[in-house]
């Protein structure tokens, strides 16, 4: 349907969840504004996936404008919740059919050491803002803070997220020192493998004067979660622990970090009002579960720590919360709980910030991972974000059947609903135009830099 109906449905967030929730909305004939906090909507793709996956990122976000580009659709950047807009303004006020939360989780989970975030850039980095630099600080306009990576850095954490963060960490030092014995090379070539490169330049971490950095976890390498097999027997835990264990293995071996396993951080370490290192307790794991080794302690010095620990959805005046998630109530539509036309989707229902735990959001899902890769490739985040994709569709379909009951909005309701959208729009430069837009404000990518560079 190319007109829009009588009904108006309002989506916060247009990444992955947002854009796919507007576009089963708008072909169901009803009419939809997405609002994001951001310039683009892209969400995690563009600033939480690391940007050595370049044709990944390109691909989805080639899919988020697609449907966003719906005739039913209109877009409103820069309007984020609890900031230009009052949450309960929206829902209560502006008369709306539904209002949908697709507003991820963009907020780190604290680091569970009493008063560390007073060492917050002093000593200690997060993993969220880490990461959104990572990919961004490579722009020419880009302004935002600048982080410093050093060598010997620790990193709190376990699963994909935290090896991405391990990633950074040892591309950026061994560029750095790479650069400071008059070899160039790019990011893209030592995410293939650091080890690699290291051998046909005739090179070890230590030549360099670098030890890498350190991943700590609670946990054991069998036990990261690093793939989806099912694990409902002991026969299948087993096979699936082998898995994990060898995407492990096959990190360290061609990112040369060092890993720690069975770690649990405790207490800080502080020299000069610097965090200069973590207290840890030993731990072991019993029936799956984490049990602290009692009187075991080992204090570990590094100049820097980056906790990758996990997110949370960020915390907006008027929605309640269930501490690391929106409060919801427990039916097919994640009704937001207190509100009877509000729903929630993705990581504010999972209380999951990164990119593969937001698309397992509405069924479990069963991907085996082959032996000959031991790695994640582009092809896993694919089915991962298709499959999250699915898991929109079928709830949206049960959210549009309860708004199909209600009555239609008023034309003289619908053009208010307009004009508010028209003035948050013009605040913001946005001329209607999407497609023009995302192509005005795309930041320059990598590698057209470095292929300007190199003609």
């Amino acid at each position: 349907m190319e007109h829009p109906g009588h009904h108006f449905v309002a989506i916060f967030g247009g990444a992955v969840a947002g854009s796919e929730a507007a576009f089963q909305m708008a072909r169901r004939g009803f009419r939809v504004v997405v609002f994001d906090q951001n310039v683009l909507p892209y969400g995690k793709i563009e600033d939480g996936l690391p940007k050595w996956h370049e044709k990944l990122r390109d691909k989805e976000e080639a899919r988020i404008n697609e449907k966003l580009s719906h005739p039913n659709v209109q877009f409103v950047p820069k309007a984020r919740l609890g900031e230009n807009i009052d949450f309960l303004d929206v829902a209560s006020n502006w008369g709306f059919s539904a209002v949908l939360l697709a507003t991820g989780a963009w907020k780190d989970r604290p680091l569970p050491i009493k008063d560390i975030d007073q060492y917050v850039n002093k000593g200690l980095y997060y993993q969220n803002p880490l990461v959104y630099w990572f990919n961004h600080y490579h722009e020419p306009t880009f302004q935002g803070q600048p982080y410093h990576l050093v060598d010997d850095a620790m990193v709190i954490g376990g699963g994909l997220a935290s090896l991405d963060v391990v990633k950074i960490l040892m591309i950026e030092t061994v560029q750095k020192a790479l650069a400071d014995r008059g070899h160039q090379v790019d990011m893209f070539t030592l995410d293939r493998s650091i080890s690699k490169v290291l051998e046909e330049l005739g090179y070890s971490l230590s030549d360099l004067g670098l030890k890498g950095c350190t991943l700590f976890y609670r946990r054991r390498d069998i036990d990261m979660p690093l793939s989806t097999q099912p694990t409902d027997t002991q026969e299948q835990l087993e096979k699936a622990q082998g898995v994990r264990k060898k995407i492990m293995d096959n990190f360290l071996k061609k990112y040369l970090f060092r890993f720690e396993p069975c770690w649990a951080p405790v207490e800080k370490v502080v020299e000069n009002d610097r965090l200069t290192g973590v207290v840890f307790q030993k731990t072991k794991i019993e029936n799956g579960k984490v049990i602290p080794v009692e009187g075991k302690y080992q204090t570990f010095k590094s100049p820097l720590v980056i906790s990758s620990i996990g997110s949370l959805p960020e915390k907006i005046p008027g929605i309640p919360d269930r501490g690391s998630t929106f409060a919801v109530d427990e039916d097919d539509c994640c009704r937001l709980e207190g509100f009877e036309n509000v729903f929630a989707l993705g990581n504010a229902v999972t209380g999951r910030g990164n990119i593969k735990e937001s698309m397992m959001h509405g069924k479990e899902i069963a991907l085996d991972v082959m032996d000959q890769y031991l790695e994640w490739q582009e092809q896993d985040y694919e089915d991962w974000l298709r499959a999250s994709e699915n898991d929109v569709e079928t709830q949206v379909s049960n959210i549009a059947a309860s708004i199909e009951r209600q009555e239609f909005l008023s034309s003289e309701l619908i053009q208010s609903i307009n004009n508010k959208i028209a003035a948050l729009q013009q605040s913001a430069g946005y001329n209607g135009n999407y497609q023009e837009w995302v192509e005005t404000n795309l930041p320059q990518r990598l590698e057209d830099q470095l292929e300007e560079s190199n003609n």
